[in-house]
Parts: structure tokens; C-alpha cells; sequence
């Protein structure tokens, strides 16, 4: 069930303005639109107001969807110029969209929106709640890299994380499940 007060309205309001933030970032870095774009602000939005939900009033979430959709957005152009292997964004999505969500908790805190609790920054709080959430954000970087890293190198060990590069250019669908996932006209579904 969802807390007594809890409106929807939070999700629906980041979730557009990250769509509309990460289309907006595009159309000035890149001179276009993509539907990708507006679905991945979308979804920026959820995942930054998600930590942020129970925390903030309405017009706090447009706030924090916009600041997902364009960092998210600049963090997913990051990963090309350095050269990062995410192909499903989750590292310039998930990871910094929460991140966002759960720093501006630090900021955007209303207390009476949902409870009572610290007011951030913005409501008259002080720095407390922000170094909370800044020690908590640090702590699960931490944990998560080294229980991750731990599972990596074990997988490693036991039968490999990677494909060779010949797969790869193949294709995983070909070379790992003797099918493809679309009909290009260049092959069929045959194995």
C-alpha cells in the first residue's frame, strides 16, 4: 500500500520533466530529438524521484526529473567519449539519475509533504540532511563496487565474463543463441 498521502502525481511530474529535460539537452548539444532520448528522461525521472518520493511536494519532482534529464543525459554523451561498455545506459541512467534523486532529498526535503522529518536546504533546513545523504550516496558507491567487483572476478575465475571479439562483432544472438533478435533482411530466423 502507499503512504498515507503519497500522490502519483510526484511520478508523473519528474517523469515528464526528465523526458522533456533530456529531449531539450539533446536538441541544443546535438541539434535533434530521439525518441530514446525522451524515454531514457523518462526514465531518469522515475529513478531520481523514486529515492526522493516520500520526501518532496509536487513541484520539488518537476525540479528533480529536470536536473535528472539533462545530467543523465550528459552523463550518457560521457560514456561515448570515454569509451565506457554500457550499452544499456545503466551506469548514465540508473546510477547517476539515483544519485541526483537522492542528493536533492538534501535540498528539496519538505516536511509535511509526506511526514515529518529534516527540511532540506531549500525549506529551511540545514547542511545535516544533505551530509546525510552525501555519507550515504559515498557509502553505497563503496559497498556496491567492492561486492560487485568481488562477484566479477569470481565469475572470472569460473567461466569467464567476457565473449571474444569474434562473437562480438557477430553478434551475441548469432554466436550465443543461434538466432537473431530482428529480421534486418539480411538474415533470417533460421538456426
Amino acid at each position: 500500500p502507499m503512504p498515507s498521502g503519497f500522490s502519483a502525481k510526484i511520478c508523473f511530474f519528474a517523469a515528464a520533466a526528465g523526458g522533456l529535460a533530456w529531449s531539450l539537452t539533446e536538441r541544443i548539444k546535438d541539434g535533434h530529438f530521439t525518441n530514446l532520448g525522451a524515454a531514457s528522461g523518462i526514465v531518469a525521472g522515475l529513478v531520481a524521484v523514486t529515492p526522493a518520493a516520500g520526501f518532496v511536494s509536487d513541484m520539488s519532482s518537476v525540479w528533480i526529473g529536470a536536473v535528472a534529464g539533462v545530467v543523465c543525459a550528459l552523463a550518457v554523451g560521457l560514456k561515448f567519449k570515454a569509451g565506457f561498455d554500457d550499452s544499456l545506459d545503466v551506469v548514465g541512467v540508473h546510477m547517476v539519475g539515483g544519485l541526483v534523486g537522492s542528493l536533492l532529498i538534501g535540498f528539496l526535503a519538505k516536511p509535511g509533504a509526506l511526514g515529518e522529518f529534516e527540511a532540506g536546504l531549500f525549506y529551511g533546513g540545514g547542511a545535516g540532511l544533505l551530509t546525510e545523504q552525501l555519507i550515504a550516496n559515498a557509502v553505497t558507491i563503496v559497498f556496491s563496487f567492492v561486492v560487485t567487483f568481488v562477484i566479477l572476478k569470481t565469475l572470472d575465475m569460473v567461466m569467464g565474463i567476457r565473449v571474444s571479439e569474434d562473437d562480438e562483432v557477430a553478434g551475441l544472438d548469432i554466436s550465443q543463441h543461434a538466432e537473431t533478435s530482428y529480421n534486418l533482411g539480411e538474415s533470417t530466423m533460421a538456426r
